[in-house]
């Protein structure tokens, strides 16, 4: 019996409801993973469909396609002689599950429902799906015929087993059940499960791999065992940035780590371990030994395959690896990023459009969309054919190659300054030279004409003329003025993104950028629909205290300079007039009055 066991975990970038495209990264993961001698090969979670599916879920033509995708996996010679573990939805008697479908050389060996689900935060998979509520239970699932031409089968067991090898066992855990406090693998190991592996949908949150790496090697830690995770990567086309990370770990330690921000769209980790360090780790604890003697077993499905080579060959032993854990600052740089450029590149779009106060918001922002072209170029000089080719259509010009990040983001980035009469010349200046230290295209342009016409048309038809409390108006007045003229700038804000590229000859258009931070979203310390309306919020879920601290990073290693004045500055919306030129209003005031519940609500 072979003790030296290969397999592979996978980062992809699937999208939700391209199913062509889903197919061909899970082909080719599959490709990868065989030719580095893999004999397992996990994906992540719903990979076939895409994570982030919504009420397409509900839809028959949703699991119709994935059925027809699963068909053509079932039939790619890529597929033979590896295990192969693919995710999607599976209909079984009239109820909807999350599942993983396991499947060797063209026949389904076990269809495996997500027993916990993922129903907070962010997450509402009890809106879609059942969790597989009985546990130890398997059913004979029917298959569609579609699979049943295919596989030659016409039933497959279906429900919560594991699958015993000729030379170890494996069980599955998905996502949220790696959370949960009475996850599977702990049953699974107390019976002699070896291999444990986890298909995930986990989005990025800052500081939130900590947690991650920390839950897989616990699983491993007081029980032994190899347990693989892999996770979705990139946009999915929602809000959310699935951040890879894709590891292996045995007895507590981890073994490979995956990149957690990367733009390839496939990425598959592959390791070589000894079963017989997992067994002799199990054999000295007395208390898992004593437990494991009186657990309930599972259901084994017997699999006619090996994972390690049949010569009884010892592999080196492993090397435990300390995870490389991103700063903070790394993950604002690095995350934000590839989410700009995976959407950049779905949508179809030419590039993006910022409002650039000069603020550290907005500054904060526009060095997030400098890092995204700092990632572009490092991506195509590491060989990305598929990120030079998305470049390429973006900038419309077939022998482009983005070599240098200024370069390509005066391409695709257009930043603006929206002035007012309550302006002050610094914040122009600042938001000017950050601008020409990124590279980016800059406009410079006045309101005050567009809100002394709107603001004319309330008084034609009204009789009255409101003014700001610096010249005795009333605080509604006052508030009213203020919101008038952000409200303008998002508007604005809009009208250029669609025209600026036709005004510069160049075909496409631009997708508009906010930068309201999660403080102002929680204290309602903002104006609604005004240029923190947007496209996208590259800043919606991160703090005020981690983007000084982000501000500071893009100083120290992208040298911008400017941003040192930003940093200085006191915050401020530069809504009410100046005094003798000088500014007389500050966030830090304005945010601790009563006003802020005007803006919200008003």
């Amino acid at each position: 019996m072979g003790r030296a066991v290969t397999v592979a975990a996978c980062a992809l970038n699937q999208w939700a409801l391209d199913f062509d495209g889903n197919l061909r990264r899970i082909l080719t993961s599959i490709e990868v993973a065989r030719s580095r001698g893999a004999r397992y090969r996990l994906g992540p979670e719903l990979e076939i469909c895409g994570y982030g599916c919504a009420d397409h879920y509900l839809e028959s033509d949703t699991l119709l396609h994935c059925c027809q995708v699963l068909a053509e996996l079932l039939r790619a010679p890529a597929a033979r002689n590896i295990l192969c573990d693919v995710g999607m939805p599976v209909m079984h008697r009239n109820v909807r599950y999350n599942c993983r479908v396991i499947f060797l050389n063209g026949k389904i060996l076990l269809i495996r429902p997500k027993t916990i689900l993922a129903n907070a935060g962010n997450y509402r998979e009890l809106r879609w799906f059942t969790p597989w509520s009985k546990p130890r239970h398997v059913e004979e699932y029917f298959l569609p015929r579609i699979i049943q031409e295919v596989t030659g089968q016409e039933t497959v067991p279906f429900g919560d087993a594991v699958l015993a090898t000729k030379d170890t066992c494996l069980g599955t855990e998905m996502c949220e059940e790696l959370w949960a406090p009475n996850s599977p693998h702990i049953e699974m190991g107390l019976d002699g499960v070896e291999i444990f592996t986890n298909s995930s949908g986990s989005h990025h949150v800052l500081r939130k791999a900590h947690t991650r790496v920390d839950l897989v090697n616990s699983a491993t830690a007081k029980n032994g065992g190899i347990y693989l995770l892999a996770n979705q990567k990139g946009c999915d086309g929602d809000r959310l940035y699935y951040d890879g990370c894709a590891m292996i770990s045995m007895n507590g330690d981890t073994v490979a780590q995956g990149s957690q921000f990367s733009l390839d769209d496939v990425e598959v980790l592959v390791a070589t371990l000894d079963l017989e360090d997992v067994r002799s780790y199990r054999a000295e604890i007395s208390s898992r030994n004593l437990a494991a003697s009186k657990v309930c077993p599972y259901p084994r499905i017997k699999v006619n395959f090996e994972l390690s080579d049949s010569d009884d060959v010892a592999v080196p032993a492993y090397i435990p690896i300390q995870w490389r854990h991103h700063s903070p600052e790394e993950e604002i740089c690095l995350g934000p990023a590839c989410w700009l450029w995976d959407f950049l590149r779905r949508s179809k779009q030419a590039g993006f459009f910022l409002p650039l106060s000069g603020g550290i918001d907005s500054s904060a922002t526009a060095c997030i969309g400098y890092s995204m072209c700092h990632q572009v170029c490092l991506a195509v000089k590491n060989g990305n054919a598929e990120v030079l080719a998305d470049a390429r259509r973006i900038v419309n010009d077939e022998a482009y190659v983005p070599e240098d990040p200024r370069e390509f983001c005066g391409r695709i980035f257009t930043t603006c300054y929206m002035a007012s009469e309550n302006s002050t010349q610094e914040t122009c200046n600042r938001a000017k030279l950050l601008a020409e230290q990124i590279g980016s295209y800059h406009i410079n342009l006045n309101i005050d004409a567009a809100v002394k016409a709107i603001v004319g048309i309330f008084s034609l038809v009204t009789g009255q003329s409101p003014r700001f409390s610096a010249y005795g108006g009333s605080s509604r007045e006052n508030l009213a003025l203020q919101n008038v003229q952000a409200r303008i700038r998002m508007v604005l804000a809009y009208l250029f993104a669609q025209l600026t590229l036709w005004t510069r000859g160049m075909p496409g258009g631009l997708l508009v950028l906010g930068s309201s931070n999660v403080d102002e979203g929680l204290r309602g310390y903002l104006t609604k629909y005004d240029c923190s309306s947007a496209d996208i919020n590259p800043i919606g879920g991160i703090s005020k205290t981690d983007l000084k601290s982000f501000i500071q990073y893009c100083i120290e290693n992208f040298q911008l300079t400017s941003l040192r004045s930003i940093m200085s500055a006191p915050p401020t919306a530069e809504l009410e007039p100046l005094v003798d030129g000088q500014l007389s209003q500050t966030d830090e005031v304005n945010g601790s009055d009563f006003k802020m519940l005007w803006q919200i609500w008003e």
